[in-house]
């Protein structure tokens, strides 16, 4: 599974990457904006999103491209998780900075399962 790291603070971009390729997933990034991410996005399954990026409170919006122009699975990772619109029924799952490894393992985990299905129920006949 590729797992595209949406985040704009260094040092948990990397602690993302490095807990996404601990658990056997290939890491897409990081990359810190919108732009950037749509442009990676064609290479992954899922994303792991910050909800406050450098290019402004655009984590939402990118999620909503991201599930319905790509396909992909999206876990919000986010220091403030009531900013999580209600209702918002994109993304798979939040998890709250600062995070625990095996939280986004869990999450990742969650995200895997759920394809598997998808894509089990597309080859039954």
């Amino acid at each position: 599974m590729r797992v595209l790291i949406v985040e704009d603070e260094f040092l948990i971009a990397k602690l993302l990457e490095n807990v996404v390729e601990d658990d056997g997933y290939e890491a897409i990034g990081p990359v810190s904006t919108v732009e950037q991410a749509l442009a990676y996005a064609p290479r992954a399954d899922i994303a792991l999103v910050d909800l406050s990026l450098s290019d402004g409170n655009s984590g939402q919006l990118l999620a909503r491209r991201l599930i319905d122009r790509f396909g992909i699975d999206v876990i919000f990772v986010t220091g403030d998780p009531a900013s999580v619109q209600q209702g918002f029924d994109g993304a798979l799952a939040v998890v709250n900075k600062p995070f625990r490894d095996e939280e986004i393992t869990g999450a990742l985990a969650m995200a895997l399962d759920k394809r598997s299905r998808s894509i089990a129920r597309r080859a039954a006949p």
